[in-house]
């Protein structure tokens, strides 16, 4: 391929990452990634943050682990500062999938306990991802932190990234389960559950550990 038509290619897909058509958004992205350089990837980053398409956005992120780490990581770092929810949010799920450990001191307590919840959900992906050897016993004791957090949605994925760090978290789980209000209980309980039993499944270990609580705040027969 010569130069000016790469030069082509490149003009084509950055214009291409801003057409109305998701379509189109789609076929740019893919040429992003399938023909990596430099001159693409602060333009993937920047669409990243306002694509409204989940399909796309997908491409968008596997287009950016086919850049060389030495481009995508700064740029996906300054993200995680960005007033735009989604801007964090991508750049957190972006840098799960290139599983770089250069981008652990980022994974801040202030991400991990962001007020948008998904977010919180990408920040506790990519520190389960991310966390160094030896680390995994700290970050669970700021994961609990947000048990009972949300909807159900949100408390599986908690669960999830909690269960991922393997025995690490029985002992922050263990007391969450012991000392907090209702929700927290039946969060942690059910966690715990899915650690032993990871076919339990997180819609019926929920139910179970409520039931559980609700028995032991119910009033003694005398």
């Amino acid at each position: 391929m010569t130069m000016a038509r790469q030069d082509t290619d490149v003009v084509w897909a950055l214009h291409g990452l801003a057409d109305t058509r998701a379509s189109v958004r789609l076929r740019a992205a893919l040429a992003a990634g399938t023909a990596p350089g430099p001159g693409r990837v602060e333009a993937l980053v920047e669409r990243c943050a306002v694509e409204p398409e989940f399909f796309v956005r997908d491409m968008l992120t596997w287009a950016l682990t086919r850049h060389p780490v030495s481009l995508t990581l700064p740029a996906l770092l300054r993200e995680l500062g960005s007033e735009r929810a989604q801007a964090r949010s991508q750049a957190l799920h972006t840098l799960s999938k290139i599983g770089d450990r250069r981008a652990w001191p980022a994974i801040t307590p202030a991400l991990l306990a962001d007020a948008d919840d998904e977010v919180a959900r990408s920040a506790w992906r990519a520190a389960v991802v991310l966390v160094p050897e030896g680390e995994e016993t700290a970050l669970a004791g700021e994961l609990v932190t947000q048990l009972g957090r949300g909807g159900r949605e949100t408390r599986r994925s908690l669960s999830q990234a909690l269960v991922a760090l393997g025995e690490a978290i029985m002992p922050v789980l263990d007391a969450a389960a012991a000392a907090g209000g209702p929700d927290v209980r039946a969060h942690a309980l059910a966690t715990r559950r899915l650690l032993r039993d990871p076919d339990a499944g997180f819609a019926w270990a929920i139910e179970e550990a409520k039931r559980v609580v609700a028995l032991d705040g119910a009033p003694q027969d005398g």
